[in-house]
């Protein structure tokens, strides 16, 4: 059985502990020091990097079954932006009456002449209600949509096909104001969760320091796995799928699982993204930010588990800078980017560390 000590290397593990403590001292120093205070970090830092973090964590979902199963999903959007949408509903109830209109039911539903809420709303003013919906939505619709999709066999470019199909349906299906959850709109103007008041920066903190406990716990999780007997089998899913059901394997149960608890993983990282930026909308679900994903696994390296975090932060750190300095440039960066590390670097960041580490060491 793998230790804890035995799922990373000693200086991977230093690394990671390195990362930690640096990103516990980020909300410490933001609720510490006044402002302009050479230790202050600001508000915008803390929920920008705590945005990051849920990516870094859809991101290692995403590794989970490409890297390492050899799934390639470009629909994992849709499962990020359901976990999503089922915080959102518990946020939205949590207004009350300060909402524009000052009635029981969300704006939305107010100025679309909704006089109560539709049935799938019910309970929805229950936080421990929505934080099961957060698990269960991805998680049941990946099964179905799995289930069927491997046990038919579909496998490679056709698979990704279709959850691309499935995210874009999804998408089109929420901007529709009639199926109550905003339309083009979504989700905003959140004011408390749980009694606090969402936009405290005690609020804040806590929100951050919860996705950094539960992107590290993701990691664990997936490491333990990835390095276990079920971890083999997985590898030779991705590596040689019918040579494994010649010695006597079903990898149909195999793939449905290691795809329902991504989804999962998507879902929780969705649901710890709206608190903190404020807003859901369909616009989540659009195709291409589950390519986006693709590509923060692929610029950090797929297969890794650490990589796909890496990039997360790179890539978003990345856009985040483009976009204010080159707006219109933005597109045209990502695309080159990942043209160069599919030619220059099939192994991401890490692989490239790797290299260097190979070149210094004595021959």
């Amino acid at each position: 059985m793998t230790t804890i000590k035995g799922l990373f290397s000693k200086p991977a593990w230093t690394g990671i502990l390195i990362c930690a403590v640096i990103a516990v001292l980020l909300p410490i120093c933001n609720l510490s020091f006044p402002a302009g205070h050479a230790l202050h970090i600001s508000s915008y830092t803390i929920a920008l990097v705590g945005k990051f973090m849920c990516y870094a964590l859809a991101a290692l979902a995403l590794d989970l079954v490409w890297g390492y199963t050899g799934i390639l999903s470009l629909g994992h959007g849709v499962f990020f932006a359901l976990g999503a949408y089922a915080h959102g509903m518990y946020l939205m109830r949590a207004i009350g009456r300060e909402g524009v209109y000052q009635s029981n039911l969300p704006d939305f539903m107010v100025f679309l002449d909704w006089k109560t809420y539709p049935w799938y709303w019910s309970m929805t003013d229950n936080f421990w209600y929505c934080m099961a919906l957060v698990v269960l939505v991805p998680g049941v619709l990946a099964f179905i949509f799995g289930f069927f999709a491997f046990r038919s066999r579909i496998k490679g470019v056709y698979f990704s096909i279709i959850t691309q199909a499935m995210t874009f349906a999804f998408m089109l299906l929420f901007f529709r104001n009639n199926t109550g959850f905003g339309g083009n709109n979504g989700f905003t103007d959140f004011k408390r969760i749980l009694g606090f008041t969402i936009t405290a920066p005690g609020t804040k903190a806590a929100l951050y320091l919860i996705t950094l406990l539960i992107l590290l716990s993701a990691l664990l999780l997936c490491r333990w796995i990835v390095t276990s007997k079920l971890g083999r089998v997985l590898q030779a899913v991705r590596d040689s799928e019918s040579r494994l059901m010649f010695i006597g394997y079903n990898p149909l149960w195999f793939k449905l699982f290691v795809w329902t608890l991504s989804a999962i993983l998507c879902g929780i990282a969705g649901a710890l993204y709206v608190p903190q930026v404020g807003i859901i909308n369909p616009s989540e679900m659009s195709p291409a930010n589950s390519i986006e994903m693709v590509i923060w696994a692929a610029v950090g390296g797929r297969g890794t588990l650490l990589g796909p975090i890496i990039g997360a932060f790179t890539v978003n750190g990345l856009k985040s800078w483009f976009t204010a300095a080159f707006p219109d440039l933005w597109l045209y960066a990502l695309g080159l980017l990942f043209i160069l590390v599919t030619l220059f670097m099939q192994q991401g960041v890490l692989g490239l560390a790797g290299k260097f580490k190979k070149l210094r060491e004595p021959a």
